[in-house]
């Protein structure tokens, strides 16, 4: 089981999600404690970093084996993810 870890700027964008998709964002990252590499998940260019898609949303995490965290890096629309 890993340990789900939210860097502030994490927390802000969960936080700022409507109300119809938060409930199935959190759901997902709380199944990331089970299984960090999902069906479906994507190892981002150039980075060490993870996404994994909601619907039209995608969260961008980071997964430290070693100590067996997810750090929860930032959720948001497909469109404004990368920006």
């Amino acid at each position: 089981m890993y340990e789900i870890v939210f860097k502030q700027k994490g927390r802000r964008a969960v936080a700022r999600l409507p109300e119809s998709v938060h409930g199935r964002v959190m759901r997902a990252i709380d199944s990331l404690a089970e299984n960090p590499r999902p069906t479906g998940c994507r190892r981002l260019r150039g980075r060490k970093d993870w996404r994994v898609r909601v619907g039209d949303y995608r969260i961008i995490y980071g997964i430290d084996d070693d100590r067996r965290i997810v750090e929860i890096l930032s959720a948001a629309h497909r469109r404004e993810i990368h920006r």
